[in-house]
């Protein structure tokens, strides 16, 4: 009988859980307490992280949440109010999007203004394009669904400057904040500084445990504070998500650039190789994409089997495209995938598609004429 979760003894995607197993994650936050460590206050682990991410980014204040969804959510509610406009402009593969169920609109009455194509990055041209009023624009840096594309510096200027002139706020998904640093190689206050409301996430880059953080002005953060006790985001005892992070914070963050060169080198290997293509090339971040000649569900199978046999996990999900022949997954290097050769990786493909070759994929239902 087939294990329905076999282990995970190796893995190309950043999540997987053997960088999330309880004893190692605490282990982890041990190092940074002692007998004498409060678990709340000025000094507990919620208010130093909070302090020392908006030194970081160079923001006045910074208000720690239990979630992303929730903290953009206020961020973007804040804008609305403030200007007294209740449109946003995003991507159509803006995370907000794509994986929050819409909670901008069902909570906050927002509405967005859906902006750029589907496969491309925001332009200039795309953003001067818009005719109504909006209360603010969202950039997500690095665009996850995109395989972690960036607009140029320059370009980003630009784009933020024609916002700006229209009276609209500038709001940064940075929950891979750290990752797009390592293409930029600007300071993090110095990219922050292009944006009103900046929100970065604990558990991605970081790989903490759960939980964000949204730095701004202090006037919008005390405005930030009240929403977040109305959502319920007012936790105490939060000093494990806060430890986790203080973890990530002061590990893996000097780390990134040799991640992405790490992901270079494997995407580089992949597309000399042929059988699939990575993207972009080269990867911009950590993170790129995994472009297969095979259909999805024949791709997933294939992987579980090298999960089940290997102990290899490949990816946390598989992308349709399409083309129902074609699909994608993300590689996104840390700690988890260091020791991956691009060779390694290629032969996998090779394995992974001779597999899915080998089974027919399940054709729908066809329907009447």
């Amino acid at each position: 009988m087939r294990d329905a979760n076999p282990p995970v003894r190796r893995s190309l995607f950043l999540h997987a859980p053997i960088r999330r197993k309880p004893r190692v994650m605490l282990e982890q936050m041990l190092a940074l307490v002692d007998d004498d460590t409060p678990a709340d206050g000025p000094d507990g682990p919620v208010a130093v992280l909070e302090r020392r991410l908006a030194e970081l980014l160079g923001k006045e204040s910074a208000l720690f949440f239990p979630s992303g969804t929730m903290a953009q959510q206020v961020a973007l509610r804040l804008h609305a109010d403030d200007r007294g406009r209740r449109t946003f402009a995003a991507h159509p593969q803006s995370h907000l999007e794509v994986w929050e169920e819409q909670g901008y609109n069902a909570v906050h009455g927002l509405r967005v203004r859906r902006t750029g194509d589907l496969h491309e990055l925001i332009t200039v041209g795309d953003l001067a394009a818009i005719g109504e009023p909006l209360a603010a624009v969202v950039w997500e840096l690095p665009q996850r669904d995109l395989g972690g594309l960036l607009p140029e510096w320059e370009e980003l200027c630009a784009q933020v400057e024609l916002v700006r002139a229209t009276g609209a706020a500038a709001h940064l998904d940075g929950a891979r904040l750290w990752e797009a640093q390592t293409y930029y190689r600007r300071p993090f206050d110095e990219i922050a500084a292009l944006f009103d409301t900046v929100y970065v996430s604990l558990y991605k880059s970081l790989q903490g445990v759960r939980g964000a953080v949204l730095a701004s002005d202090a006037a919008t953060i005390d405005a930030a504070r009240v929403w977040r006790q109305r959502l319920g985001g007012g936790i105490r005892d939060a000093w494990p998500l806060a430890l986790a992070a203080l973890v990530g914070l002061d590990t893996l963050a000097t780390r990134m650039p040799a991640y992405r060169e790490h992901a270079i080198a494997i995407a580089a290997a992949i597309n000399a190789d042929g059988a699939a293509r990575a993207h972009p090339d080269p990867p911009q971040t950590p993170l790129f994409h995994v472009h297969l000649p095979a259909g999805r569900r024949a791709v997933e199978r294939a992987g579980e089997q090298i999960l089940t046999e290997h102990g290899i996990q490949l990816w946390g999900r598989v992308r349709s495209a399409p083309d129902p022949g074609r699909c994608s997954f993300e590689i996104s290097v840390g700690d988890n995938s260091m020791d991956f050769t691009p060779g390694e990786v290629v032969a996998l493909i090779h394995e992974l598609l001779d597999r899915a070759a080998a089974v027919p994929e399940v054709s729908s239902p066809r329907g009447r004429a």
